[in-house]
């Protein structure tokens, strides 16, 4: 069974972070190999991006067998989402959604037709080297890739149900900026971070989005 099933499944995963780009293969052995991670997690939002080293990093990956979770640098550049899986992430996260019309453009950026609208090309792409044409790896990809969008204002989780739509994997918190949003919020509807999670989680309960009840895009999920 892939990781997308398990997450689909909403069972709990594991996510190991605090290993950054141009760490050693013992820096990040030393990590993963303290427990059963699922995804490693690196930051492209508030930290240095290197394309090069995005490859470094996942091919590094792959040698223990442990998917890459990227943070895209910011909400708006959802429509490079191809871009970066073609560079060996096996998920993505999406930081701050607001709007329906960004998960949209996540969707089809993230996804192979006919689910998506992802350009061909992936010269590193995770999975590549299985040596599948192009339409095997379309296929196994839309049935492998982890999207996952990050809720980090009211107004998202107010919304969050529209949100959950075909290709999505699974929603995740910001704390910090949440809390910003929370009092910013005239007459906030939640008063926290636990209030909030477990709004989204009644919101999509009947849903095949897990919720990810973590502070932050890392940790268990």
């Amino acid at each position: 069974m892939s990781l997308k099933q398990h997450i689909h499944n909403k069972e709990p995963i594991k996510i190991a972070g605090g290993v950054p780009f141009g760490c050693t293969r013992d820096e990040m052995a030393a990590v993963l190999n303290s427990d059963n991670y699922d995804l490693i997690s690196v930051d492209h939002q508030h930290a240095a991006a290197n394309e090069d080293k995005l490859v470094e990093y996942c091919k590094m990956a792959d040698e223990f067998s442990v998917g890459v979770q990227l943070r895209i640098k910011h909400t708006r550049h959802a429509y490079l989402i191809g871009n970066m899986l073609d560079l060996g992430p096996l998920a993505i996260v999406v930081p701050q959604v607001e709007t329906v019309e960004t998960v949209d453009e996540a969707i089809d950026a993230f996804y192979y037709p006919q689910m998506g609208k992802r350009s061909w090309g992936p010269s590193s792409g995770y999975g590549i080297h299985r040596g599948m044409d192009r339409l095997e790896y379309a296929e196994w990809w839309n049935n492998t890739g982890i999207l996952i969008l990050q809720i980090e204002s009211v107004d998202a989780v107010i919304n969050v149900r529209k949100f959950a739509k075909p290709g999505v994997d699974m929603v995740t918190f910001g704390e910090n900026d949440l809390n910003f949003s929370i009092e910013s919020y005239p007459s906030a509807p939640f008063k926290n971070l636990q209030e909030c999670i477990a709004h989204v989680e009644i919101q999509l309960a009947d849903t095949h989005v897990k919720v990810g009840a973590g502070r932050s895009p890392s940790g268990s999920l």
